[in-house]
C-alpha cells in the first residue's frame, strides 16, 4: 500500500498538463502532446490521477483541515478556549475571515480540474469507446470511472463546506461566472457516475485496492449525493431564482438571509440512494462489515477496523482511504492521530509517543449518558487517558486546552497502538484517512428505508451493526416504525461513527440539528449545575460524573489494555488504554520514565464521597482524588462558550458552511457574495 503517493514526483513529467492555478477560474490548457503521453498507457494515466489523490490529501482534506466536519454537533466538539479553530463547529461561521479556508477551496477546484481533463482524454480514447460499446470494463473504462468519481468527490465537499458554488467551468477560460444551484450540481453529478460506475471494477478486483475509487465506493457515493440532495439542509433566500424549479418546505425561522429547508421531492432521491447504497453492499468486493476478530488477545470486531489502519494496512471494511506514507522524505501530513486521536503530552520528536493535539472531544453527555452497559465501542471510541509522552499512561484533564487537557477525546487512533508504535515525529504516523466505511453505508441504507416506511428491512440493517457492537443478539431491536425507528438509526450512527465526521450532518439533513443543539445546551448546563451543587451528575443509565476521582500509578505486566468485563478492576476498567511497553524500543527506551506505567482509577462512573470512609480508604491505599468535574464547573463559560452556542433558539437555520474566498468573489463581477451572515472581504 501507500504507493500511490510516489507518483507525486511522476506529475513532473506532465508539466504541460493542465496546470491550474490557485485560480481555479484560469487554468491554462494543455498542449496535445502532453494529452497524448498522459493517455499513452493506462499506467501513465494513473500517475496523472495519483497526483489528483494526493493533492486531495495534503490540500484538500488538509485544507479544510476536516474540522468543518468531526466537530460542532452534539457529540463532538473542540478543546481550546475561544479558539477560532472552532467558531464553525459553535455555529459561528460569521467569526471566520473570509479567506479562512481559501486553499482548501482552491485545490478542490485544482483537482477536480485536472480529474475532469483526464475524463475527457480518456473518453476520447478506441480503446475506452469499444469497451464501452461491448459492456465489458477494462483499465480505460475504470480510469475514467476514478476521474468521474473524483470530480465528484470534490464538488461534493465544496457543496458540502461552502453550499451553491460554480460549477462546471473547470479547464475553460472564463471571466462571466456565477453560482450555481446545489440540487443542479448534485443531479449533474449522480448521472455522470450513472454513466461511470457499471465498467468500474469492484474493491478488490484487478488491483483495485480501499485507497483508490471503485465501483463499490462510487455506487455508494451516488448514494450519498442523492441522500445529501434529498435532506434538510440551509438554503439561501437572498439569491433570486437560484434554486429554480425546486420547491421546499421550509422550517424554522429565516435568518441571515437563508433558511433550513427540505426539497418537496425529497422521496424520489432517497429511492435513488436506496437503490445505490444496495448496489455498493452487491457490488461490495472485498470489503465487509468486520464481525469476527481472530486476534488471541482481543475480541473487539468493532475495535479491529481501527486496528488495520494502526498496523498501517487497508481496512477490509473500507470503501475508501486516503493513502499517507510514514517517515522520510516522503512523509505525508497524516492527521490520524495527531489531531483525531487520543492525545499525548509527548514531544514533538522522539518521544514516547509524540505529540497528539487531539481536537476531536467527546462531551461528558455522551460517554457517560448514551452508551448502554455492554457496548464495546465505548472504550475504543472515547478516552479518558492519554499519554504524558515518556512511556505513562496520564489522566485527561478537562480544563479547556490541547493535549493532555481539553476533556474526553476521540480513542479510535492511537500510536500507542500501531505495530510498532511510530515515535520519530508528530504528524507523521503514516495512517490512512478514512473516508467511507461498510457500517457507515449500511446505516445510511437503514435511513433511507426507514424514510421510504420500509421499517423491517431498516430494523434488520440496524441490527446487524449493533449485534456487532455487544457480540450477540441480546441488545436487538425489535418492531420499529416511523420516527422511534429513525431515531434509533440516529442514535446508532452517533455511536458508531463517533468522532469520524458524520454526525454533524446526519443532524443537519434530519431537520433536527438546531433543536439537538438546544437540548444539548439544556443537558450541559443541568450537568453542570449538579456537579456544582451536589458534586456529581446523575444519567438516566445510572452512570455518574462526579467533581473529583481517585487514581494512582501500578504497574502491569501488559501495560497496553484492552476488553475488560470486570468494571471492579480499576487498572483494566474501562479498557482499550494504557501504554505501550516502550523499553522494548531501544531508539525510545531512555525516555521512558519510572516502572508504573498505568493508571488505577476509582469513582469514573460512581459518586464517591470526598469526607466519607471510602475516600479515606482510597488514599489510604495509595489513591490521589483528582479533579474531573470540578473542571468543568470551573470553566463553565468555556464549556458554555464550546457547545454549540451560536445557536440561540430550536428555530434557528444552522449555520454551517465556510466563507467563499475573497479572489472568487471579486473577480465574480458582482454575480457572487457570501450568504449566511459570512464575510465579504
Amino acid at each position: 500500500m501507500r504507493r500511490l503517493i510516489y507518483y507525486i514526483t511522476a506529475i513532473a513529467l506532465c508539466i504541460g498538463f493542465t496546470q491550474c492555478k490557485k485560480d481555479f477560474l484560469n487554468p491554462t490548457s494543455p498542449s496535445n502532446v502532453d494529452d497524448g503521453f498522459v493517455t499513452s498507457t493506462p499506467s501513465e494515466t494513473f500517475k496523472t490521477l495519483s497526483w489528483g489523490y494526493a493533492n486531495y490529501r495534503q490540500n484538500c482534506i488538509m485544507g479544510t483541515y476536516r474540522w468543518n466536519d468531526p466537530i460542532g454537533s452534539d457529540a463532538e466538539t473542540y478543546p481550546e478556549e475561544n479558539s477560532s479553530n472552532n467558531a464553525n463547529g459553535i455555529g459561528r461561521a460569521d467569526l471566520l475571515p473570509i479567506d479562512a479556508v481559501a486553499g482548501g477551496f482552491n485545490n478542490l477546484y485544482t483537482t477536480l480540474a485536472r480529474a475532469a481533463k483526464v475524463a475527457g482524454l480518456i473518453a476520447a480514447k478506441d480503446d475506452y469507446k469499444t469497451a464501452v460499446a461491448a459492456n465489458k470494463a477494462n483499465d480505460w473504462t475504470q480510469l475514467y470511472g476514478e476521474a468521474v468519481t473524483m470530480r465528484a468527490v470534490c464538488y461534493f465537499d465544496l457543496i458540502k463546506h461552502f453550499g451553491d458554488v460554480p460549477f462546471g467551468y473547470e479547464n475553460n477560460y472564463v471571466e462571466d461566472y456565477s453560482l450555481n444551484s446545489r440540487f443542479a450540481i448534485y443531479d449533474s453529478l449522480i448521472a455522470s457516475l450513472k454513466v461511470a460506475e457499471p465498467l468500474m471494477y469492484n474493491l478488490g478486483t484487478s488491483g483495485i485496492t480501499a485507497e483508490r475509487f471503485s465501483r463499490t465506493f462510487a455506487n455508494a457515493l451516488i448514494g450519498e449525493l442523492a441522500l445529501y440532495s434529498g435532506g434538510y439542509q440551509t438554503i439561501r433566500t437572498d439569491v433570486g431564482d437560484l434554486y429554480g424549479n425546486v420547491k421546499f418546505d421550509k422550517k424554522g425561522n429565516e435568518k441571515f438571509g437563508a433558511v433550513y429547508a427540505r426539497r418537496q421531492d425529497y422521496l424520489e432521491y432517497y429511492k435513488i440512494a436506496k437503490q445505490y447504497f444496495q448496489a455498493a453492499i452487491d457490488n461490495k468486493g472485498t470489503s465487509q462489515l468486520i464481525t469476527t476478530d481472530g486476534r488471541s488477545y482481543a475480541n473487539n470486531p468493532f475495535q479491529r477496523h481501527f486496528q488495520y489502519f494502526q498496523d498501517l494496512l487497508t481496512s477490509p471494511e473500507s470503501l475508501f482511504e486516503v493513502g499517507n506514507i510514514q517517515g522520510g522524505t516522503t512523509a505525508t501530513t497524516s492527521e490520524y492521530p495527531y489531531a483525531f486521536g487520543r492525545p499525548s503530552d509527548g514531544g514533538s520528536t522522539n518521544a514516547a509517543p509524540a505529540k497528539s493535539f487531539s481536537a476531536i472531544r467527546i462531551f461528558p453527555t455522551v460517554y457517560y449518558g448514551d452508551y448502554e452497559n455492554g457496548d464495546k465501542r465505548r472504550d475504543v471510541s472515547v478516552c479518558v487517558t492519554g499519554s504524558n509522552g515518556d512511556g505513562n499512561e496520564k489522566i485527561i484533564s478537562f480544563v479547556p486546552g490541547n493535549k493532555i487537557t481539553g476533556g474526553l477525546a476521540s480513542n479510535k487512533w492511537d500510536e500507542n497502538r500501531m505495530s510498532p508504535p511510530y515515535f520519530a515525529a508528530q504528524r507523521s504516523s503514516g495512517i490512512n484517512w478514512p473516508v467511507l466505511r461498510m457500517a457507515d453505508v449500511i446505516l445510511m441504507l437503514a435511513e433511507v428505508k426507514a424514510e421510504l416506511g420500509e421499517s423491517g428491512d431498516a430494523v434488520i440493517l440496524l441490527n446487524q451493526v449493533r449485534q456487532r457492537a455487544f457480540g450477540n443478539a441480546t441488545h436487538n431491536y425489535g418492531a420499529l416504525a416511523g420516527d422511534p425507528l429513525k431515531d434509533a438509526i440516529a442514535q446508532e450512527r452517533k455511536l458508531e461513527l463517533l468522532g469520524e465526521g458524520t454526525r454533524r450532518w446526519d443532524l443537519i439533513r434530519s431537520g433536527k440539528f438546531s433543536e439537538r443543539a438546544m437540548a444539548l445546551r439544556t443537558e450541559m448546563a443541568t450537568m453542570i449545575n449538579n456537579l456544582k451543587n451536589q458534586g456529581y451528575h446523575t444519567f438516566a443509565n445510572g452512570n455518574t460524573i462526579s467533581k473529583y476521582i481517585w487514581t494512582k500509578k501500578v504497574n502491569l505486566a501488559n501495560p497496553l489494555t484492552y476488553d475488560v468485563s470486570d468494571s471492579t478492576n480499576p487498572a483494566l476498567y474501562p479498557g482499550w488504554r494504557g501504554q505501550f511497553n516502550y523499553i522494548t524500543i531501544d531508539a525510545i527506551k531512555s525516555k521512558v520514565v519510572g516502572t508504573d506505567h498505568n493508571i488505577a482509577i476509582k469513582g469514573l462512573f460512581n459518586y464517591i464521597d470526598p469526607a466519607g470512609p471510602e475516600a479515606t480508604a482510597l488514599q489510604a491505599a495509595g489513591y490521589a482524588k483528582i479533579n474531573w468535574g470540578a473542571d468543568i464547573v470551573t470553566y463553565a463559560t468555556s464549556y458554555d462558550r464550546n457547545t454549540l452556542s451560536g445557536y440561540t433558539s430550536a428555530g434557528d437555520p444552522p449555520r454551517y458552511y465556510w466563507p467563499i474566498p475573497f479572489e472568487t468573489i471579486s473577480k465574480s463581477k458582482g454575480k457572487i457574495k457570501n450568504g449566511y451572515g459570512l464575510a465579504q472581504q
